[in-house]
């Protein structure tokens, strides 16, 4: 098995891949023939240039027609249930416990995608600044991240252990 820490890999937990997977068929099957029906019924309304109704019902098509691509590609790159083995290093599908400069307060996330949000702890990306900083760290490292202000925090990686689906 390799590694989670490629870019172009997306880890999941079988129920993330489940609930993505279920939202992608019913879009792609039930979701496509309601809208268009809903199109097709607002069509009959006549002109469509003033349509609202007609032209909410193809922003909507838009914007599923998008999420069904959103899916399709998280789902084509997934590994599911497949946590990093290397305990102690982070990375995607990690449990990661750090302390942030001038807290005393201990912080426990899922480094994980942001489909990955009905876990029971907080999800965070790898791709975000914190997540970007401390991916490949390991435990007793101290690194530092751009906040959106532009001032820099530092934190501390005090755990990392494979996420087990708490």
């Amino acid at each position: 098995m390799t590694q989670t820490r490629d870019d172009n890999v997306t880890w999941l937990t079988q129920e993330a891949y489940d609930r993505l997977k279920g939202e992608l068929d019913h879009l792609s099957g039930r979701g496509r023939i309601e809208i268009a029906e809903k199109i097709e019924a607002a069509r009959e309304e006549g002109d469509l240039k003033e349509n609202g109704g007609y032209h909410a019902a193809k922003e909507e098509q838009g914007k599923m027609e998008a999420r069904i691509l959103q899916l399709t590609g998280i789902l084509r790159t997934a590994r599911v249930g497949e946590a990093p083995h290397t305990e102690g290093v982070v990375g995607p599908g990690m449990t990661v416990t750090v302390r942030f400069d001038g807290d005393d307060e201990e912080v426990t996330f899922l480094l994980a995608s942001r489909e990955e949000s009905g876990s029971p702890i907080d999800v965070y990306s790898p791709k975000s600044p914190l997540g970007e900083a401390i991916n490949g760290k390991s435990v007793g490292e101290k690194v530092s991240y751009e906040l959106p202000n532009g001032k820099s925090l530092g934190v501390e990686i005090l755990e990392a252990v494979p996420y087990t689906g708490m």
